[in-house]
């Protein structure tokens, strides 16, 4: 949970009976808290029908009964992680007024190309598949730069400075990029009463 609080995750494995806390209690914490819309998976020795449809009503989207057999439980993640984010797979998505070619690399403002370097235009990419969801810093340094990279302090902040100023994400053209203190940021799409 204290993970939960400060990175983003794409799914959460849980399992019932933890030291601490029931994976259940947990579940109920990250439904209120981080995101309705993040996969979880149960795995866990209790095989009831009651406890089954304890964790599927609180939010659980599919559960394994321990032991899990390692091929069900990888084809079970890729499918939760398929139906969670559909767009992954696309190879052009749109945003309007934006329009991404992933094959190009390009971005397009009413058809108008937006001049971005290679990592501007991979974490405008991340940002746009993720509008509405908070992501860490951490989330976007590993998803643009890659896990091993070594990066100073300020370059995702930077890069996210740049892609706001680039793209013209402000609230008069309909999108907001909001900083999270300490954590990382949200691309919000708003309203146009909101604007």
């Amino acid at each position: 949970m204290r993970q939960a609080g400060r990175e983003s995750f794409d799914l959460f494995v849980l399992d019932w009976q933890v030291p601490d806390l029931p994976g259940t209690d947990v579940l109920v914490w990250i439904r209120s808290k981080v995101s309705q819309r993040v996969p979880v998976l149960f795995v866990t020795v209790r095989d009831t029908e009651e406890d089954i449809v304890f964790a599927l009503e609180r939010g659980a989207d599919d559960y394994m009964v321990k032991p899990a057999r390692k091929h069900e439980l990888l084809a079970r993640v890729h499918a939760l992680l398929r139906r969670a984010y559909p767009q992954a797979e696309e190879k052009q998505f749109s945003c309007p007024p934006f329009e991404i070619d992933m094959e190009r690399g390009e971005i397009r403002r009413d058809g108008a190309r937006i001049e971005l370097t290679p990592k501007e235009f991979d974490l405008s990419v991340v940002l746009f598949r993720n509008v509405g969801r908070l992501l860490s810093r951490g989330h976007l340094h590993e998803t643009v730069w890659g896990r091993g990279a070594d990066l100073a302090t300020r370059t995702v902040d930077t890069h996210v400075s740049q892609v706001r100023k680039k793209l013209d994400l402000r609230p008069e053209s309909g999108y907001r990029v909001v900083p999270v203190y300490n954590y990382g940021y949200r691309l919000e799409k708003l309203n146009p009463q909101e604007i």
